[in-house]
Parts: structure tokens; C-alpha cells; sequence
């Protein structure tokens, strides 16, 4: 990004935002679990939704690409970084608030984009409302999750999203049903029109707090039994192919321990690829591609990666 493009940012976001969020030439690697990638000419916390909205407007007044990023749990962030601004959600977008129906013994919990899905499960459970529990222990956010609505063990954020209050291109804020929102495996509407995920509101159900908390325990424990979750890495790399599962095809193929540099297919599970020492973007790249051709070529299944690549 040439120099006098970035005086004319810093000038007018120093207008809309404390300038303590506003970070020039941030390592990405700083905000991604897999601790890849290369500087942003930007990286700005938005914490209220007018920010949000003035930042999107002075990045396309100055024809400056933008990404929001999330918990960065799902992305590859090129090893070159991003010549653009990347926008992160703060402030107001990290709260949760209640609306109970005495009624039928449920709750709304409307949950700010932000919020991590492990910290918004936990609050349900606190609260002593059951339907999150398999979100315990996925490291992305809700708005992330959203966006791909995440899912483990059966379980998904379809089975209890209500609407989703987003921005649209042009700035208008407005709620979207869960049915307008298109959710299917692993994606939404989102991917498509360009909205911005703000908050989602989802109905949950009463119940004792002691099993919710044994099924979350449950959950953790197959995790940390089943993943690599000691080495970085954006989680599962690639989507479940139908009426099979990646790791499998993948171990079928005799890909367990694969590896291109500091990036590996996963000893542990191979639907993972993880950062074994100082991977770079390109490592995994050659990693996934791969792992597509040698799989097609062992099965007849083309894998689909479930890892954006921001550059």
C-alpha cells in the first residue's frame, strides 16, 4: 500500500475510532490458530456498529481492500499478508444478553458476532438452557460460526439459530430468519452476499445444568483424545466428502504424517494439517493439494478444503 494511501486511512479512522485500534503492519500470524501470515497494511478493532460502518465506507471512498476477520480459526493468511484493512469486531460485538419465556421454560440468548462459540456455550450453560453444548470447545466466533455454521458431534448452530442481525454492503443493518439465511453443511447465504454478520439470537431450552455440563466435559475430552490440539492449525482442513469422512480417505491414502516444510497432514487425525515448525502459507498450500490429488487419485473423491485463504 503506498505510503500517502496510508496517511489518508490513519487521518480518517483516526475520525471514527480510538487510534489505540488501530494497528498498521500487523502480522497476521498474531491472529490466526495457525500462527501464518504476513503483515496487514491494517488491522482495525471496530467496537460498536457505526464504527463498523465508517470503516467500510473510508475503505471503498479510498478503493482499499477489506476483510473481517473472526477468531481467525478458519483461515490461511498468506505468507505476504494482506495490502488491505483487516477489520476485527470489539467492544459492543462481545456481549450477550437474555430475553427468557417463562411460558415454556426456553430463552432467547441474542449473542454479539465477537463473542468466542466456547464462551457463549459456557454462558448457556450458566444460565441452565441446553442446545449449545457441542459448541463447546470450537475455537471459532459466532459470527464465524455463522457464516459456516460450525458444527461437532450431531450437532450444529442451525438446530437453534433463530436470525441473524447483519450489515448489508451498503450499510443498512437488518435481521435475516434463519430460513433467509440459507444454512447448510458448513455454509450460508453469508458467503455469497457480501453481508456482515453483527449478532445471532438463538432459542434454547431449560434443563439441569449438571448432564449439560457432563456432555460439554465429554465433548472436551474427545477433543483433546481425538485432535492435535497442541500444534496450530485452522481445525478441520477439509469438508466432510458425502457418506464418508476426510481423515479417513485421507489415512486411507497413506497421507498420515505427509509433510511440505513446517506443515503436516496430522499423525494424530488427518482431517488436520497442522503447523509443525514455522510453516509458511505455501507449505500448507502444497500440503492440501496434495492431499486433493493423491486422495482422488486413491478414491475417486475430490476433498473440498474447509480453510479460507485470506490474501
Amino acid at each position: 500500500m503506498l505510503l500517502n494511501k496510508k496517511s489518508v486511512l490513519t487521518e480518517k479512522f483516526a475520525e471514527i475510532m480510538d487510534l489505540k485500534n488501530l494497528f498498521p503492519d500487523e502480522p497476521l500470524s498474531r491472529h490466526t490458530s495457525f500462527r501464518i501470515g504476513g503483515p496487514a497494511a491494517f488491522y482495525a478493532i471496530c467496537e460498536n456498529e457505526t464504527e463498523l460502518k465508517d470503516a467500510i465506507r473510508i475503505c471503498k471512498e479510498e478503493n482499499v481492500k477489506f476483510f473481517l476477520l473472526g477468531n481467525g480459526t478458519n483461515v490461511l493468511a498468506a505468507d505476504e499478508g494482506y495490502d488491505g484493512v483487516i477489520l476485527r469486531l470489539g467492544g459492543d460485538f462481545n456481549l450477550i444478553s437474555i430475553r427468557e419465556d417463562i411460558n415454556d421454560g426456553s430463552a432467547f440468548i441474542t449473542s454479539g458476532a465477537g463473542v468466542a462459540l466456547t464462551q457463549l456455550s459456557m454462558y448457556a450453560l450458566k444460565k441452565g438452557f441446553t442446545g449449545l453444548e457441542f459448541a463447546h470447545g470450537i475455537p471459532g466466533s459466532v459470527g464465524g460460526g455463522i457464516f459456516m455454521n460450525a458444527g461437532a458431534y450431531g450437532g450444529e448452530l442451525n438446530d437453534t439459530l433463530v436470525s441473524v442481525k447483519v450489515m448489508a454492503p451498503d450499510g443498512e443493518i437488518k435481521e435475516v430468519t434463519k430460513e433467509e439465511a440459507e444454512m447448510g453443511y458448513r455454509t450460508s447465504r453469508f458467503e455469497k452476499t457480501g453481508e456482515f454478520i453483527l449478532s445471532g439470537t438463538f432459542h434454547l431450552k431449560v434443563y439441569p445444568r449438571i448432564p449439560i455440563r457432563t456432555m460439554m466435559e465429554e465433548y472436551k475430552r474427545r477433543r483433546i483424545e481425538k485432535q492435535p490440539l497442541d500444534l496450530p492449525s485452522a481445525g478441520s482442513a477439509f469438508k466432510r466428502p458425502e457418506g464418508n469422512f476426510a481423515g479417513k480417505l485421507i489415512e486411507e491414502a497413506g497421507l498420515k504424517g505427509f509433510k511440505v516444510g513446517g506443515a503436516a497432514v496430522s499423525e494424530k487425525h488427518a482431517g488436520f494439517i497442522v503447523n509443525t515448525d514455522n510453516a509458511t502459507a505455501a507449505d500448507v498450500e502444497a500440503v492440501i493439494e496434495n492431499v486433493r490429488e493423491k486422495v482422488y487419485k486413491n478414491s475417486g473423491v475430490m476433498l473440498e478444503p474447509e480453510i479460507r485463504i485470506l490474501k
